[in-house]
């Protein structure tokens, strides 16, 4: 079983700042987390890469780099996404994302996992 757990999400005014966690809990397995991203979506548009971080490195969109940063908690298998100088066209359900590898018994595999979803909504 694997679970990713988003929390943060709400209700801020343009320029402030919010600050999202998401917490991968696995169970029944040994696990690896490669990967870990963020991505949003609103009504009616595809889901798009807000940034990941992998490896040791970051990438971000060019529409928030600079106010948002993506940082990992490997210890706590928790990303976070630090939300700063929030515009209203920020405003979507914003979703984790991890490719965690796993095995148990000699098999295994690397899966894609998503969170359900926090809204985030940034309006005066």
């Amino acid at each position: 079983q694997v679970q990713l757990m988003e929390s943060g999400g709400g209700l801020v005014q343009p320029g402030g700042s919010l600050r999202l966690s998401c917490v991968v809990s696995v169970s029944g397995s040994s696990f690896s987390i490669n990967a870990m991203a963020w991505y949003r979506q609103t009504p009616g548009k595809q889901r798009e890469l807000v940034a990941m971080a992998s490896g040791g490195s970051t990438n971000y969109a060019d529409s928030v780099k600079g106010r948002f940063t993506i940082s990992r908690d490997n210890a706590k298998n928790t990303v976070y996404l630090q939300m700063n100088s929030l515009k209203p066209e920020d405003s979507a359900v914003y979703y984790c994302n991890a490719a965690i590898r796993r095995w148990s018994g000699g098999i295994g595999g690397t899966g894609n996992y998503w969170g359900q979803g926090t809204q985030v909504t940034v309006s005066s």
